[in-house]
């Protein structure tokens, strides 16, 4: 059973950020970050608060931890269609299909992984795929010869892409931003090599608005960071807002472990 999240919920979410941010900053002693009144597409009028991380990361520590993510997802490459294969049936459901079969145009999808979302584009679109992983990304150009499925996947990392302002239609994104090291940057990154009015269209599991649920997720998270570099707890309304995209759809299912999420560059 799938909830829409209306304008009231989206600004609930970005409350609760807010909340739990600026006690962080109190507690770190980190100065608090701005807020701004914007016209959203969910209704008039709703805030967007932007905010700095209560912990900023340096350079050296990101780039630490990306290149632990890598190893990571290299080590797993071998065994992840058929892990993920069952989160699919038992979570996500049709998912990607939601994600791609809304992909027009020229289309940026950002930590392709082993290339499962392929069969569900469009034939019209003109894809390109960014994967971190190299073990990931053989796979993935394997997958895309076996289906005949043209694709340029390339090596990359999502926080610093290789391309110009304003490159694609879309950027998609499933089951990624909860192993990049920074959100926040690779939003920003995916917010601008997108042309102005394109879309990104992204599927998440993010933590759960029910307490018992979260309190479960809170308990497996370390665990889940230290041998999978997958974040149990975050939530794509954190980081989207303050980079400038405008939210136009969010869907949850699952006990609201499982996001679906439209939005858009302005322009």
């Amino acid at each position: 059973m799938w909830k829409s999240v209306e304008k009231a919920e989206v600004r609930e979410g970005l409350q609760r950020a807010v909340k739990a941010r600026d006690k962080n900053e109190r507690q770190m002693g980190v100065e608090g970050g701005r807020r701004e009144l914007r016209q959203g597409p969910l209704g008039n009028d709703w805030m967007v608060w932007s905010y700095a991380s209560a912990m900023p990361a340096t350079r050296q520590s990101i780039e630490q931890e990306t290149a632990r993510v890598r190893a990571v997802q290299d080590k797993q490459a071998p065994k992840y269609d058929r892990q993920i294969s069952f989160f699919e049936r038992i979570l996500f459901g049709d998912g990607r299909a939601w994600v791609c079969s809304q992909a027009h145009g020229q289309v940026l999808e950002l930590a392709c992984g082993t290339a499962r979302n392929l069969p569900h584009y469009p034939a019209d679109v003109e894809l390109t795929g960014i994967e971190l992983s190299t073990e990931m990304l053989t796979i993935a150009r394997k997958r895309a010869q076996e289906l005949g499925h043209p694709a340029d996947l390339r090596l990359g990392d999502v926080q610093a892409l290789e391309f110009p302002d304003g490159s694609f239609d879309t950027v998609t994104c499933t089951l990624g931003f909860c192993t990049i090291p920074d959100t926040t940057t690779a939003a920003r990154e995916a917010f601008r090599v997108l042309r102005p009015g394109g879309r990104l269209l992204m599927l998440e599991h993010v933590r759960s608005p029910a307490p018992i649920v979260r309190a479960g997720q809170r308990l497996l998270e370390p665990l889940a960071v230290r041998f999978e570099a997958d974040h149990l707890l975050r939530e794509p309304l954190d980081y989207l807002p303050g980079v400038g995209f405008e939210i136009d759809e969010m869907k949850r299912s699952k006990w609201g472990i499982v996001e679906r999420l439209r939005a858009h560059k302005p322009g």
